[in-house]
């Protein structure tokens, strides 16, 4: 039966976007460059800093003056990683059904620590999320299964009485190789070009509000399919 269910950050339990989207129109302004096509950059938030910069100014990671760039875009998130993050629709009542019945949720990303944890104590969360398992955290972070199940761990639950959900490929990816039930989240930051039908998710969702059912279903089961 379901015990607990995890989600990745960006794209899937927070829109972290507008923040993101603010500093680099900044750091265009400072440049006296045009303002950036949030259409081009939204896209790329669940590939990090190193995504957004590359379609935000059309430049290489190996270009000259990239390490810098990247540098600005860092320190500026950190000091406004929550002005305009907010929790995406459905999310909060979501959580709330899970904290009511008893369910731990916790949170697997690939945002380093030193954004994550603040992002979700700006967001009244942290005390609630069971689990924070970031990159620097681990030996491989995710599509590599080892974020997933050293969450499992803290929360004192098993992996195939999980769930994960995701918006990435990779997401789905590391819940499989953990021996867990993956959900695609289709309303998060899906890759320009990308087809979630082929990521062989066992379940997907176009908003938040449609996991709820789904894992209602599952608690019913006394075992599941991955």
């Amino acid at each position: 039966m379901l015990t607990s269910v995890l989600f990745d950050l960006d794209g899937t339990l927070l829109d972290t976007a507008g923040d993101f989207m603010s500093i680099i129109q900044a750091m265009r302004a400072d440049r006296n460059l045009a303002p950036a096509d949030p259409d081009l950059v939204r896209p790329t938030v669940s590939n990090g800093s190193v995504g957004m910069l590359c379609a935000a100014f059309n430049i290489q990671p190996d270009a000259t003056g990239f390490d810098d760039l990247r540098e600005d875009f860092l320190q500026r998130y950190q000091r406004d990683l929550a002005v305009f993050t907010r929790p995406f629709p459905g999310i909060e009542p979501l959580l709330d059904w899970l904290d009511d019945e008893g369910l731990p949720w916790g949170v697997v990303t690939n945002k380093l620590s030193r954004f994550s944890i603040p992002l979700l104590e700006a967001l009244e969360l942290s005390d609630r999320c069971q689990s924070l398992v970031c990159p620097d955290q681990v030996t491989r972070s995710k599509p590599h299964p080892e974020p997933l199940l050293k969450a499992c761990t803290q929360m004192g639950v098993k992996p195939e009485q999980s769930v994960f959900v995701g918006d990435h490929l990779r997401d789905i990816q590391a819940g499989r190789a953990a021996g867990m039930p993956t959900v695609a989240a289709l309303y998060g930051y899906l890759p320009v070009g990308d087809d979630p039908e082929n990521w062989q998710a066992t379940h997907s969702i176009h908003t938040a509000a449609d996991l709820r059912p789904w894992l209602e279903r599952l608690r019913s089961q006394e075992t599941f399919h991955v």
